[in-house]
């Protein structure tokens, strides 16, 4: 017999996801109208965030390796993170205009309606455009996966998709405390984005060339290494700067079901602690 808590928490999530993908149907339906429009700002999306990499580029124009990495090994690390955190952001970014809800008081609106919050405002304003950064992150990875001297197991396969998959859930977790953060702070928005796009950039390089105090707070006061460092130090044969053992490099998937239940417990937290602004 099924627990009815269990039954009942099923049926809630099985609700959410079915009016999250409603509304993101109804932004994407709303963005392909104007098709052109749509295309130039996915373009424009893809070259800018391009930019970074094109750095990557440059910076390897005049030396050979960055902190024991090569070209390919850097590129596999900004792929790696970049579709992960641009994953994230095409599912939850909205999420992080939850402050500016708050401050104006239209976050009672979606209280009044018979749809969970959460699934109202991260597909809010769904933009499909942010596949842009997604479809540069892709290209990079691919572009390092064909350069990389690796011996592909079926595990090492394996481990670049848990990777995005891991990743994605951990940027997303980020996202979601960050906007649970806002039902307090109303105006954090930035505090966010430095653990979010901030994260990006600092995992983007290889942990080698940063100070070890930095790889340790990276590592266990917000984990974000486990986004890309520690598998691919793993997949790459690099030695952890840590000196952790070997077992860490795969609890990628147990540090994102954390964290993912612990934002969503803050979450849920902060929207019982709004107070209207009428009230």
């Amino acid at each position: 017999m099924r627990h009815p808590g269990r039954t009942g928490r099923a049926a809630a999530v099985a609700h959410g996801l079915r009016a999250y993908g409603l509304i993101v149907r109804m932004w994407i339906r709303s963005t392909l109208a104007y098709r052109t429009s749509f295309v130039m700002m996915a373009v424009g999306d893809l070259a800018a965030t391009g930019l970074d990499f094109v750095a990557i580029l440059l910076m390897f124009s005049q030396i050979d390796a960055l902190g024991g990495f090569s070209l390919p090994e850097v590129a596999f690390l900004y792929g790696t993170s970049s579709l992960s955190l641009g994953l994230a952001d095409l599912l939850l970014g909205s999420i992080e205009r939850i402050g500016r809800r708050v401050r104006d008081g239209t976050l009672d609106t979606l209280l009044l309606r018979p749809v969970p919050v959460f699934a109202q405002v991260a597909a809010d304003r769904f933009a499909l455009r942010r596949l842009g950064r997604v479809s540069q992150a892709v290209l990079v990875l691919g572009w390092s996966l064909t350069e990389l001297e690796v011996d592909w197991t079926a595990g090492r396969v394996l481990l670049v998709p848990l990777m995005a998959l891991c990743g994605t859930a951990i940027f997303g977790a980020v996202f979601t405390a960050g906007a649970a953060f806002q039902f307090w702070a109303q105006d954090a928005a930035e505090v966010q984005n430095s653990f979010t796009y901030g994260g990006n950039a600092l995992l983007q390089y290889p942990p080698t060339v940063f100070a070890k105090d930095l790889v340790r707070g990276v590592t266990f006061v917000i984990p974000l290494a486990f986004v890309n460092w520690l598998p691919a130090l793993r997949l790459l044969g690099h030695p952890d700067p840590l000196g952790l053992p070997g077992w860490v490099d795969f609890l990628g998937p147990a540090v994102a079901a954390l964290m993912c239940a612990g934002a969503g417990l803050a979450w849920r937290y902060g929207l019982r602690a709004y107070r209207s602004t009428g009230s």
